[in-house]
């Protein structure tokens, strides 16, 4: 996948990269309890393990995997990615036949530090995302999940204009190694540039 960085006013994307080992295992270090629901790396060692994950789903061509990284002073807020990149078997003749760029993807396995909730960084960060997926992949649909436990994570979901699609039971691992229930929310090209406008406004 391409090497993409993201700028914004309050936080840039950058490709997520082995020397970030360090300075995740430190953002994530100062409220652990805040991860019940997420996978958050504690530590260098699973930091480091965490990144080699991604990295592999990124050479597969799976997922483009993020450091948040806050505008002000350098920090590493954070990571998130894009993943379930998905590419239709469109036929030949077809307005979309022969693209490279995926038609619909996921945002997900984001988390941020202690510092960083509750200010504009995933606002931010996610329109960034959600831009280049409209905007620059032209993707029809852009998909969010998350445990159906997690009331903060579907309320930050719901904010950004993701519609709630229903409930994923047994849908994938969760943080406690049991079968997760996935709340299901979605975004989709028709609807993008009214939420476009809204996000601008809380910018």
């Amino acid at each position: 996948m391409e090497d993409l960085t993201l700028l914004g006013a309050h936080v840039r994307l950058e490709p997520l990269q082995r020397s970030h080992a360090g300075r995740l295992a430190a953002a994530s270090a100062a409220e652990p309890s805040l991860y019940r629901w997420t996978i958050v790396p504690q530590g260098i060692a699973e930091a480091a393990s965490y990144i080699e994950a991604a990295l592999a789903a990124r050479d597969a061509g799976s997922t483009v995997p993020f450091a948040i990284v806050r505008q002000e002073d350098g920090a590493v807020i954070g990571s998130t990615r894009f993943f379930n990149l998905e590419r239709w078997p469109w036929p030949e003749g077809h307005a979309r036949y022969g693209r490279q760029d995926p038609d619909a993807c996921e945002i997900g396995y984001t988390w941020l530090a202690r510092s960083a909730i509750r200010t504009a960084a995933n606002t931010e960060a996610k329109r960034l995302m959600l831009t280049h997926a409209f905007e620059s992949w032209k993707v029809l649909r852009v998909c969010l999940h998350t445990d159906v436990r997690n009331l903060p994570s579907r309320a930050a979901i719901e904010r950004i204009g993701g519609q709630f699609e229903g409930i994923l039971r047994a849908h994938r691992m969760g943080t406690d190694y049991a079968p997760r229930d996935s709340a299901r929310f979605s975004i989709v090209a028709e609807e993008w540039p009214e939420l476009k406008r809204r996000l601008a406004q809380t910018a």
